[in-house]
């Protein structure tokens, strides 16, 4: 494990609630709670889960520190009998969770916590920090990685991300959703993943010439030349410069220029002229690479006016998710136990999207067998068997839409990770977390994968779980 947790990353209402639970003889009541989300960023139509690792790390060595219960104890609130319980307290329950990677959608049950209410009150905020930011993260940059349509994306982020965690974090989530490396050395050195990176205009700027920096440059790193050349005069300056220096430096050398990056300007016509410039002085091979404030839609434009851009870096966009910066999972209580007995407990409000999903879940993923491509979920309660035979699909609210299928596979796609407070599952590598995200990539039709006004797919809720919803919207209700 290398990351060093703080434990009381926790908002304070946990520590008010558990001494409340603790007075009332409750805490040690075994609770479940679901961790979920209620919209799609980017108005897309999936999510990746991720962070689900980090989650897990968290919970194994969930602890307080001594200089923790003194500072709880300087703020005069909490009772010193209270304190004791905190200063022995280890995460000792279950964890059910899907997979690092998986596709998965609204409402859906992505993380269940079983423990007592004490315990799994004060893991709430964590685990939503871990859960909402890589996932928000490794989302927004495949996002970015489809626009690309096949061509390299780089993670530049570095310097434009929200804090330390949020560039090492974000560098390893943008390469898990598809990007080939990343401009942050040290998540590079902690998660062994590729790093990139050329030169910046200072570089340029500190020599009398371009042409000298380049020539240096090239001396420096003639097997992996790749030079800026928009400092001063994309056209008229820097990619004659760079052409001049892989005819008097690098063939001499037997190398060639390996790629050009502009960083500015008109990016579909410099990229263009550009490559009749290159293709005009026999430098085919030689890549284009650009940067600038880069994201999805701007990507998607570029190629579609036909820009001969191999590869891009992508900054501040990919690594705050810049267009819709703030992912909305929540944490909520779906059940309780009594004499070994679960008891479904239901939040109702008037914004019906804040209506809770009851008890201790499962999430059944049907994949139709003819075409290998996802049908839906179907969110049933935690003892009703696998779906088999014919199954007639309800939309949520259009109940007179209906659908059938029964050539089919089904799948529960949550594990269970953690039992009694000890790691039972094998975490899976970065390699096979980036491999799971293709897998899952692969299930979706086209129209899901579109950026704009994707396929919307619709999350059941089994028959038996409908009825309990309704029934307990009723019985609360009146």
């Amino acid at each position: 494990m290398d990351t060093k947790f703080e434990n009381l990353l926790m908002d304070f209402y946990e520590l008010t609630m558990g001494q409340s639970y603790f007075d009332s003889n409750t805490c040690d009541t075994i609770a479940y709670f679901d961790l979920f989300f209620r919209k799609i960023p980017d108005g897309g139509s999936f999510v990746i889960a991720n962070g689900i690792k980090k989650c897990t790390e968290y919970l194994l060595q969930f602890h307080f520190e001594d200089s923790d219960i003194e500072y709880l104890k300087s703020l005069n609130m909490f009772s010193d009998e209270y304190l004791a319980k905190l200063k022995n307290i280890r995460f000792n329950g279950d964890m059910w969770a899907v997979e690092d990677g998986t596709i998965v959608f609204p409402n859906e049950p992505i993380i269940t916590i079983k423990s007592t209410l004490l315990e799994a009150q004060l893991v709430e905020t964590a685990l939503l920090l871990y859960f909402n930011r890589s996932s928000l993260i490794t989302t927004k940059a495949n996002r970015i990685v489809r626009a690309a349509r096949g061509r390299a994306v780089m993670e530049f982020g570095t310097r434009r991300a929200q804090g330390y965690e949020a560039a090492v974090d974000g560098a390893l989530d943008a390469y898990i959703a598809g990007a080939v490396g990343t401009a942050c050395t040290i998540t590079g050195k902690k998660h062994g993943i590729p790093v990139l990176g050329t030169m910046a205009h200072s570089f340029v700027q500190s020599f009398d010439s371009e042409y000298e920096a380049f020539c240096a440059y090239a001396k420096s790193f003639p097997d992996n030349c790749t030079l800026l050349v928009d400092t001063y005069n994309t056209l008229s300056i820097g990619i004659p410069n760079a052409i001049r220096v892989d005819r008097e430096i690098l063939k001499p050398m037997g190398k060639t220029l390996k790629g050009i990056r502009i960083d500015s300007g008109d990016l579909a016509y410099l990229s263009k002229t550009a490559r009749i410039m290159l293709d005009k002085a026999g430098l085919k091979d030689t890549k284009i690479v650009v940067s600038n404030s880069l994201d999805e839609n701007i990507i998607d434009s570029l190629l579609s006016q036909g820009a001969p851009i191999d590869s891009f870096g992508v900054g501040e966009n990919m690594i705050t998710a810049r267009s819709c910066p703030v992912f909305g999972g929540v944490y909520k209580l779906v059940a309780t136990e009594r004499d070994g007995k679960i008891i479904p407990k239901i939040k109702i409000s008037d914004n019906i999207e804040k209506i809770t999903n009851p008890d201790f879940k499962k999430i059944y993923r049907i994949i139709d067998n003819t075409s290998g491509k996802f049908v839906t979920d179907i969110i049933s309660i935690h003892d009703e068997p696998m779906p088999s035979g014919k199954i007639t699909l309800t939309h949520p609210t259009n109940v007179w839409t209906k659908k059938s299928i029964e050539n089919y596979s089904v799948k529960d796609i949550r594990i269970k990770m953690i039992e009694s407070g000890k790691l039972i599952y094998k975490i899976p590598t970065i390699e096979e977390t980036r491999q799971n995200v293709k897998n899952n990539l692969a299930l979706l039709w086209d129209e899901a994968l579109r950026l704009s006004y994707p396929h919307t797919y619709i999350i059941n809720l089994s028959p038996k779980l409908a009825r309990l919803k309704s029934d307990l919207l009723n019985k609360y209700s009146n």
